[in-house]
C-alpha cells in the first residue's frame, strides 16, 4: 500500500489556483467574448454562432474531445501537455482551455464539485460541439485493494439526484465502450495500477461518503453503506460519474470516467506527497492519450 495521511476534507484536495491565475499561465482569457446576452444561437455577420450561458465561449472554442475536471488547478496540469493552449472561459471559475495533444484538438474544463454543476458544464460543452467527454478526477475506495490505483468506470450506480431530472431511475449509467477500451489499453501499456469497475455516485460527501466527525451515528451509517456497496461489487465512490454517464448517453455523446483512487474509505488514508503528484501526472497523460485514440462514433440523428 502506498503511504498516506488521515484526511479531514473531501477526496479531491489538490491545491486549486484561482481562475484568473490559470488564465495568465495558459493563455489569454476570454475578455473579448461578450459577458451578457441570451442563451442559444446568435447572429453575427450573417452566421448563427452558438454560445454557452455559463461558459462564455462560442461554437468553435470547445473541441470535439473534452476532459472534465473538478479542480481548476488540474486544468493547468493538462495545459502543460497541450500545444498552443488558449483559455476560452474563466467565468464562474469554470476554467476552460483548448489546445492540441499531438494533432488532436482537446478542451479541458473545470466544474468544481458535484453532479449539478457537472451537468451544467456537460450540457454546454455538448451544445458547443463536444462529442466525447471524459471525467478525469478522483474517487474514494469502497472495496479493498483500490487505494492508489486507477479505476476505469464500466458503469455507475445513480445515488445522486441530478441525473433523475433528465432520465428515469431505471435508465442505465454505462460508459462508452470505445473510450473504456482506449483507457484500458493506455493504462496497461504504461504498466500503471488499474482496474475496471463500478462506481457509486452520491450528492452528500460528508453525509453519505465520509464522516468528518462523529455526528448522530453518521460514521456507523456510512460504514453500513460501504459494506452494502461492497456486497454489490462496487469498487469506489465519487460525486459525479453516474450523472456524466447517464446524462451524456441521453444527450447522445460518448462519455467515460477515469478516477485516481486517492482516499481509502475504511482507513481514511489519503494519497499525498510525491506519489500523489506522480499519479496526477499519469492521470493527465493517460486521459489525453486515450482521448486521442478514441474513435468518434456517428452522432445520433
Amino acid at each position: 500500500m502506498q503511504s498516506g495521511r488521515d484526511v479531514n476534507n473531501d477526496e479531491d484536495h489538490s491545491a486549486s489556483m484561482s481562475a484568473s491565475d490559470d488564465a495568465n499561465r495558459v493563455g489569454g482569457a476570454n475578455d473579448a467574448h461578450p459577458k451578457s446576452g441570451s442563451w442559444g444561437d446568435h447572429a453575427g455577420g450573417g452566421h448563427a454562432a452558438r454560445r454557452g450561458w455559463y461558459l462564455r465561449c462560442r461554437e468553435g472554442d470547445i473541441a470535439e474531445r473534452v476532459v472534465l475536471v473538478g479542480d481548476p488547478g488540474r486544468v493547468e496540469l493538462f495545459a502543460r501537455h497541450l500545444r498552443s493552449p488558449r483559455t476560452v472561459n474563466t467565468n464562474r471559475a469554470m476554467l476552460a482551455v483548448t489546445g492540441h495533444y499531438g494533432d488532436v484538438p482537446v478542451s479541458v474544463v473545470s466544474f468544481g464539485m458535484g453532479a449539478p454543476v457537472l451537468a451544467v458544464v456537460l450540457e454546454e460543452v455538448v451544445w458547443l460541439g463536444a462529442r466525447v467527454v471524459l471525467r478525469a478526477g478522483t474517487a474514494m475506495s469502497v472495496a479493498p485493494g483500490w487505494y492508489g490505483s486507477f479505476i476505469v468506470a464500466d458503469a455507475a450506480l445513480r445515488y445522486e439526484a441530478t441525473s433523475a431530472t433528465y432520465v428515469p431511475t431505471a435508465y442505465p449509467a454505462v460508459a462508452d465502450h470505445q473510450l473504456v477500451h482506449a483507457l484500458c489499453s493506455v493504462l496497461d501499456e504504461h504498466g500503471l495500477p488499474w482496474g475496471r469497475g463500478t462506481i457509486a455516485s452520491f450528492d452528500g460527501f460528508y453525509s453519505e461518503m465520509f464522516a468528518l466527525h462523529e455526528h448522530a451515528g453518521r460514521e456507523r451509517d456510512i460504514a453500513r453503506r460501504r459494506n452494502a456497496l461492497r456486497a454489490l461489487g462496487v469498487a469506489a465512490a465519487d460525486m459525479e460519474t453516474s450523472a456524466l454517464l447517464a446524462i451524456g448517453h441521453y444527450l447522445g455523446v460518448q462519455c467515460g470516467s477515469l478516477c485516481l483512487v486517492t482516499v481509502d474509505g475504511a482507513s481514511r488514508l489519503s494519497l499525498d506527497g510525491p506519489e500523489r503528484e506522480e499519479s496526477e501526472r499519469n492521470l493527465v497523460l493517460v486521459s489525453l492519450e486515450a482521448l486521442g485514440r478514441c474513435v468518434l462514433l456517428p452522432t445520433r440523428g
